[in-house]
């Protein structure tokens, strides 16, 4: 090493000397951002061993830290992992229990309403058959139960008892091949057969194609299998086609949409009525109606209401109904149309009567001046109309009759009295 500076001493000062200037240089020197040059210098030349550095200790001492560290995190997801299936098994037992209760209380409530004595029971297994569709209950002969007795739910027919053990049912579902049941349209009220045939849709039967059935129309059970009361909901109209001469009507059992849990076994059944069917309208908002005086005003100011010639043709037959006096829809009684559209014949008015006059009252004669007024007052008419009940007082020469008007009789001649001649 001496040997090397000894011989090489002074181009080792040369080259101090120089990267000393170069140190100054760029000590005094900054670039355009006002950074000094000498620490652009450093900077780049330390920061690639910094990130070799780093590089080596991630990957050797951080992956054993990582490791140590990681070991009680594994334990906690893996005890989180367990509260959480736990926690969804007991939210889903919760929920089912939520459920149940919200069954049995619909059951509860519909016992109430219908006037048919029912027995709830619960769907405790199925049969094992290959194209039956039956299930058991846990209600049997010892509860009750007899063979033929109707099953249903609040939203509408399940099936019927097949078999009843000491403690336990059998039944058959609508659904079943062998199963049947009379129905009636709730719309036109046809009668059918409900038959089921292993799918989920049971058909019915025995609808002639003239007769009319839409789609979307519900049908109720008939009372005519003498199993199911009268008035108990089946399904809605799911498809309805022409057939060769019968219609093919298939129904979406309203029963059996939300799954089978709870039933509902009736015991004495009641008949009850078609409920009639809802118009699918919007509601309307309807004004109060008016009081008489304002109605009466506005039906005096009201422009006449527009008619067609079937209603004014309507209102000509009630008026010879009204004319005839015959009440329609009332009695074998049938007014006389032959002379509708004819113009009635006209009314001759008749000639007013004279007003009759009463002639007034003549005092008894006391000599012959009065008995020649009496020869004179016999020349009035002799119709004569009662006097009101309060006459006036009469004038003399005037004579009044049963109305307010004064007519003035005739005045007789004056009547010349005849001189005694005395002896």
């Amino acid at each position: 090493m001496d040997f090397i500076l000894n011989r090489y001493r002074n181009i080792t000062v040369l080259l101090v000397v120089i990267v000393g200037q170069l140190l100054l240089l760029a000590y005094q020197v900054k670039t355009s951002k006002d950074v000094p040059l000498i620490r652009v210098w450093a900077v780049s030349t330390v920061t690639p061993v910094e990130a070799a550095l780093e590089f080596v200790r991630r990957n050797t001492i951080g992956v054993v830290e990582d490791y140590f560290v990681l070991i009680h995190v594994k334990e906690q997801n893996d005890a989180l992992q367990r509260e959480n299936g736990r926690l969804k098994i007991e939210n889903n037992y919760l929920k089912n229990e939520l459920s149940t209760a919200d069954r049995l209380k619909q059951l509860a409530a519909f016992q109430e309403q219908t006037p048919s004595k029912t027995m709830p029971a619960r769907i405790i297994g199925t049969s094992t058959g290959a194209n039956s569709k039956a299930v058991f209950v846990d209600r049997g002969s010892v509860a009750g139960i007899e063979k033929g007795m109707a099953v249903i739910t609040p939203d509408g027919i399940v099936g019927k008892i097949v078999a009843a053990y000491p403690t336990a049912s059998l039944v058959m579902l609508i659904t079943d091949p062998s199963f049947a049941a009379g129905v009636v349209s709730q719309k036109n009220h046809i009668h059918g057969t409900l038959k089921g045939d292993g799918g989920p849709k049971p058909r019915v039967d025995f609808v002639q194609n003239e007769e009319t059935v839409d789609k979307g129309e519900w049908f109720y059970t008939s009372g005519d299998d003498r199993i199911f009361p009268r008035g108990f909901p089946v399904g809605q109209v799911a498809s309805v086609s022409n057939g060769h001469s019968t219609k093919d009507i298939y129904v979406t059992p309203s029963g059996l949409q939300d799954g089978l849990e709870e039933v509902l076994i009736v015991t004495e059944g009641v008949h009850q009525p078609i409920p009639e069917p809802q118009l699918a309208s919007a509601p309307v908002k309807i004004l109060p109606p008016p009081d008489n005086a304002a109605s009466t005003g506005a039906a005096a100011q009201a422009p006449p209401a527009l008619s067609t010639d079937a209603d004014r043709l309507k209102r000509q037959y009630q008026q010879v109904g009204e004319d005839q006096k015959v009440t329609f829809g009332a009695g074998f009684k049938v007014p006389d149309f032959s002379k509708l559209g004819k113009p009635a014949a006209p009314q001759t008015a008749a000639a007013p009567k004279p007003p009759a006059v009463k002639p007034k009252p003549a005092p008894e004669p006391a000599d012959a001046d009065t008995a020649d007024a009496d020869l004179a007052g016999d020349a009035l008419p002799e119709k004569v109309q009662p006097a009101p009940a309060k006459p006036k007082a009469q004038k003399p020469g005037v004579i009044y009759s049963d109305k307010t008007t004064e007519i003035l009789a005739p005045v007789p001649p004056p009547v010349q009295k005849k001189k005694s001649i005395e002896p």
